[in-house]
């Protein structure tokens, strides 16, 4: 079974199979690798005979295709979805993107984000003036530009117009940041229309097949219009999209949140806002993402001690919603994709993903069998089996050695998974 996971991954060998074994040894033997291969090959088979077809007479072509029109349905639905909603609370003409705007907001709730100051943004800009982005949205002077448009909006014009010497030196100015430099706040759902975005929306959606743009050190979402000639899919893979950065906008904050105590909060904000914050674990012999962690904790919230983590982050911080359960609540002909994130027929070495967001990308992009996605599969299975190697006395350790030094040699009573 380890060998599957090897090929559904296509792992470097010895180093993955090695890894496994020190996984395995560091919980006991507990042979997780193997019950979740078995566990994952069986919940496929299910899947592909909730399609009509026979797991033992299918095709990993013919399997592909078929998943490709079920996104092609879905899709159908959900723009249907949208227009309603955008009709009901925005806007008369029903727009795609009023309406996704509307539903992402809702996904989020009411949970508070811990984002920078939108002044303090404004100061950082002021310091460092996206120049080709204001000649871009039409502005003669940079007041006039702070003037009329939101933080958000200039920074995420200026990272598709300035280049890479310009965000080197925004995310440098970064590190200066403090934790009073942040507030808690509601997620933003920035929806930006009109002429003026329609080129830049454009030129990002020809590079990212995608119209959203995420900071996470801001918890903002910015929405830009569709393209004209947007292909069909684009509508699910905004919305999968979206749903997934929330989730990765609520464990950069969350990080941010226990991080404010740091001499180094400033290269920790960097770090979130272009990369994934990962800690070092002895005991897992490897670097753990910090989402990784949230996810633990959001399946099981019995398992988190207020008292050790407090008084910056509680229980609630650490909530993880699955994109495809939350894209069923949306639209429910998607509940079929839910719990598929990990799952994969195996053909070869690579596999057919039954991952949403891989699915809706190859189907909104057009790909060949030969050529399919499966990036988001891949992902989500390593991460779905290193859940099962995590425990609590083993999480508490390596989040209390990284970020609060002085608690981990505190005594920390085990509790297995």
């Amino acid at each position: 079974m380890t060998r599957w996971l090897s090929d559904a991954l296509e792992a470097q060998e010895p180093a993955f199979r090695l890894g496994l074994q020190r996984l395995e040894a560091a919980s006991g033997h507990p042979n997780h690798d193997i019950r979740f291969s078995t566990a994952v090959q069986q919940a496929t088979k299910a899947k592909i005979l909730e399609l009509g077809l026979d797991p033992n007479d299918t095709t990993a072509s013919e399997l592909y295709h078929v998943l490709l029109e079920r996104v092609k349905a879905d899709d159908q639905k959900l723009v249907k979805r949208l227009r309603t909603e955008a009709a009901l609370n925005v806007s008369a003409d029903g727009n795609v993107v009023d309406g996704l705007a509307q539903v992402v907001r809702q996904a989020a709730g009411r949970q508070s984000f811990f984002a920078l100051k939108s002044a303090k943004l404004k100061t950082l800009l002021k310091q460092q003036p996206p120049k080709k982005a204001m000649k871009r949205l039409g502005y003669r002077s940079l007041d006039s530009l702070l003037k009329h448009e939101a933080p958000a909006a200039i920074l995420t014009a200026a990272w598709f117009s300035e280049g890479v010497s310009w965000q080197k030196h925004v995310l440098d100015q970064y590190k200066k940041l403090r934790a009073s430099d942040f507030e808690n706040r509601r997620l933003n759902v920035l929806r930006l229309s009109g002429r003026r975005w329609q080129q830049l929306a454009t030129e990002i959606a020809s590079a990212h097949q995608h119209n959203l743009v995420s900071f996470k050190e801001l918890a903002t979402l910015v929405l830009l219009p569709m393209p004209d000639e947007a292909p069909e899919g684009s509508t699910t893979v905004s919305l999968a999209l979206a749903l997934h950065e929330i989730n990765e906008i609520r464990a950069g904050s969350t990080f941010l949140k226990l991080s404010q105590v740091r001499s180094d909060f400033g290269e920790v904000v960097k770090t979130v806002a272009r990369d994934e914050p990962r800690l070092t674990s002895q005991l897992l012999d490897q670097a753990v993402p910090w989402h990784l962690i949230q996810r633990f904790y959001a399946r099981l919230t019995h398992q988190f001690d207020e008292a050790l983590y407090g008084p910056h982050i509680r229980a609630d911080d650490m909530s993880w919603r699955g994109v495809e359960e939350a894209m069923a609540e949306i639209e429910p002909s998607f509940s079929f994709w839910q719990q598929t994130g990990h799952l994969g027929l195996l053909h070869g070495r690579q596999v057919v993903s039954f991952n949403l967001i891989d699915s809706a990308l190859s189907y909104c992009n057009g790909r060949a069998f030969e050529q399919r996605i499966s990036h988001y599969f891949k992902h989500s299975l390593w991460h779905e089996l290193l859940l099962h190697y995590l425990q609590r006395v083993t999480v508490e350790q390596t989040v209390l050695a990284e970020l609060q030094p002085a608690l981990a040699s505190e005594s920390v009573e085990p509790n297995s998974i």
